[in-house]
């Protein structure tokens, strides 16, 4: 029953698809998701055969009561008998009719219930397959995915591919028993009249494969303009996107820009509703016409006496029975059209490989201090047609420039419990360099180890156990405060996380909060100030643990007061873990164990603040440029491990 059932999709799918027929790869892929529920599947289409055996007994039940009452009249105006025994036939005939529309009316009922806990099972194995392969994804492809049309992958065209299961498979199998049972039942009645009734039905085949092609087109633009326009909202109605439209004072250039795109949507929507609409009343027209020829032409065999009166009544209702059939086959065809369209768009994404895997046999760090080690490193990002799709970024081609170096051959160690800082101009490589210790990057040349071994030999686990990460933005989820903190350790008690927001100079803001630790801090943490955003994400850090730390301009945006509490804290917590800091602001590395020059993504100069100085090189020029106006003298002090 199930290859029937994928053989009649396939079939429907390639009939209407012209020029783009759907892949047989499409289809067993489609398959392997629905192989778990094969059982309930089977029920499902054995269920469906019933249903399309009990459609057809009862145009032949009411064909022997019509003929009942003929034969019971003609013997009442003969006088041959009273006709009681006919009146009895009848009656039972019509309470198994009764019984038949009560039992098709039930296992409806069930088959609709288990097409809906299919299809909404396998969608969520879907949806759920298209998150995970996304959390996978390197960083590189976030950042230039449009996020509006990512999530309208997983909503939109998720539901859109649910339909092949929750409705549209259910009309394909149903119908299509229904069909054939009934065909061969009208051909035993009147095989004339029946192909007669069948000369229109090339009205019901041509339109429907020119009407495929053409609806799959307005499928693959809606669902483009509704990403677009997902994207629009996705964009200005986060704090950041919505502040920028303010600041800069167009909201009604957004308005109009938006409304042009919905206005968009609703147009291909109205063409879509449109030609569905007329496709499917034609072939109900086409219906009506054929009903009106068996009754025209069975009246005129019943009246000659060559077909009993009963036939032609069977013959109508089974003729519903088969052009219902028909013209739900031809709409669902250009069901399954979108919903292959839609599976298709999601199997876009489930195809695009991440460039950043783990190794089957990964290995984990051993308890213990960790070392850091950069030997020989050289990197270049990526271009978009290795880490994105065109469809995502919503551009004709995907731009296929990338690789270019940006890090040339670096080289440096930092021992277990010692402070490694990076400083340098703007865009010279700092970050990059702190982006490949994590590996949201991978190394194009040389090894990135922690502890001695390459991070591409370690599980991801490992590597998230070992190393934390402060960067500028202090970026926070919409959720409480609590939940923020435990993303860190989700085992920590409530103690711990209290410690942590002490250490972190955070402990009194939280606990003036109104909810405590279960205040929402609102999209990104937009309801703290950006030096309390950046507290509670080190406190995050704090809460941890972890032996290696890095901070990417992690008191950026910090007052002087702030700055200090926080430089406490973070002395406290660096002593006995190896740091990588990277900071624009001198003053906050002076007491390095090693201060690394990065310029042109090369390590230029390399010693102790002390050192840098006596070489009157880069880092001195930068020193006498940044305290110009303090008369050479660094204010603030210094993150450094206890007793560095």
């Amino acid at each position: 029953m199930e290859v029937t059932a994928w053989t009649s999709l396939h079939s429907a799918i390639n009939a209407q698809q012209g020029r783009h027929p759907i892949s047989r790869a499409s289809l067993r892929r489609i398959a392997a998701f629905a192989r778990p529920h094969r059982r309930g599947l089977t029920l499902f289409l054995l269920l469906s055969v019933v249903g399309a055996l009990l459609a057809v007994a009862t145009p032949l039940l009411a064909s022997r009561i019509v003929d009942a009452i003929v034969q019971g009249g003609a013997g009442g105006a003969d006088g041959a008998g009273t006709g009681g025994g006919d009146t009895g036939h009848i009656t039972r005939l019509a309470l198994l009719i009764a019984v038949i529309a009560v039992a098709e009316a039930a296992l409806g009922l069930l088959t609709r219930k288990l097409s809906s806990t299919l299809g909404e099972g396998l969608i969520l194995d879907l949806r759920t397959a298209v998150f995970d392969h996304v959390q996978r994804m390197p960083v590189a492809f976030f950042t230039r995915t449009r996020t509006g049309a990512l999530v309208s992958r997983l909503n939109n065209d998720v539901i859109g591919a649910q339909r092949a299961f929750s409705n549209t498979l259910s009309g394909v199998v149903a119908n299509t028993v229904t069909l054939l049972l009934t065909l061969a039942v009208m051909l035993g009645i009147s095989w004339q009249i029946t192909l007669l009734a069948l000369v229109l039905l090339p009205v019901f085949v041509l339109p429907a494969r020119r009407m495929g092609a053409r609806m799959a087109g307005m499928q693959r633009e809606a669902s483009t303009l509704n990403a677009a326009m997902g994207t629009q909202m996705t964009e200005r109605f986060s704090a950041p996107g919505a502040t920028l439209v303010k600041l800069f004072g167009r909201p009604a250039d957004e308005s109009a820009e938006f409304a042009a795109r919905a206005a968009r949507v609703r147009d291909i929507g109205i063409r879509t509703a449109m030609a569905q609409s007329a496709f499917i009343t034609a072939l109900t027209l086409v219906s009506a016409l054929a009903l009106a020829l068996v009754y025209g032409l069975g009246g005129y065999y019943a009246v000659r006496g060559s077909l009993e009166a009963g036939s032609v009544v069977a013959l109508a209702l089974l003729l519903t029975r088969l052009y219902a059939p028909l013209t739900a086959l031809a709409g669902a065809r250009v069901e399954v059209m979108s919903a292959m369209v839609s599976f298709e768009r999601v199997f876009e994404i489930l195809d695009l490989e991440p460039l950043i895997a783990q190794k089957p046999h990964a290995r984990t760090l051993p308890d213990g201090p960790v070392s850091v080690e950069f030997d020989g490193v050289s990197f270049g990002y990526p271009s978009a047609d290795k880490v994105s799709l065109a469809s995502l970024e919503e551009v004709a081609t995907l731009d296929t420039r990338g690789g270019t170096e940006v890090l040339h051959e670096v080289s440096f160690r930092a021992e277990p419990g010692q402070m490694v800082a990076l400083v340098g101009s703007s865009g010279a490589g700092k970050s990059t360099i702190a982006q490949l210790l994590p590996r949201l990057y991978d190394a194009d040349a040389g090894a990135v180890r922690l502890g001695g071994v390459d991070v591409r030999d370690l599980t991801a686990d490992s590597i998230r156990d070992t190393l934390g990460m402060v960067t500028q933005d202090g970026h926070l989820f919409h959720e409480s405060v609590r939940s923020n903190l435990l993303l860190a350790r989700p085992g920590a008690d409530e103690e711990e996380i209290w410690e942590a927001l002490r250490r972190s100079r955070l402990d009194g803001l939280v606990a003036s909060l109104p909810d405590g630790l279960d205040t929402v801090v609102g999209e990104r943490g937009y309801r703290l100030s950006g030096g309390e955003r950046q507290r509670l994400t080190i406190a995050r850090l704090l809460l941890a643990r972890q032996r290696v730390v890095i901070l990417d301009e992690a008191t950026a945006h910090l007052d002087s007061t702030s700055e200090a509490a926080v430089q406490e804290a973070l002395a406290e917590a660096l002593a006995g873990r190896t740091a990588v800091v990277i900071a624009h602001r001198l003053s906050t590395v002076q007491a390095a164990d090693l201060i690394l020059v990065v310029e042109d993504g090369r390590i230029v100069e390399r010693g102790t603040h002390t050192e840098l100085l006596a070489a009157a090189g880069r880092y001195e020029e930068l020193y006498r440029t940044q305290f110009a106006g303090a008369g050479g003298r660094a204010p603030g002090g210094a993150v450094a491990p206890s007793g560095a």
